[in-house]
């Protein structure tokens, strides 16, 4: 499922518009982005969480050549899914 598709289902389900669906999962995200860049934890009960983690720099290496390259350390989103959401998936 894309971003639209995403949109149109929510339009769907929640007797709304498009135009408010795009709008209310633009401001979800734009919070879950914001909180993220603070550093916090955006938890959805039954949903999941979102939160950030380091990655230490380390050695990789390049595919086609063999030759050793050097990966920057960064920080990356993590999603941790909740029970509800693990076991509608695991039925």
């Amino acid at each position: 499922m894309n971003k639209m598709e995403l949109i149109e289902s929510v339009a769907e389900d929640a007797g709304i518009t498009k135009a408010s669906a795009s709008r209310a999962i633009e401001a979800l995200c734009s919070g879950i982005e914001r909180s993220l860049r603070k550093g916090q934890k955006v938890t959805m009960v039954g949903f999941g969480t979102f939160g950030i983690s380091r990655r230490k720099a380390r050695t990789g290496r390049n595919p086609q050549t063999g030759a050793p390259i050097s990966i920057k350390a960064k920080k990356v989103v993590r999603f941790k899914a909740g029970k509800q959401l693990d076991r509608s998936i695991n039925k």
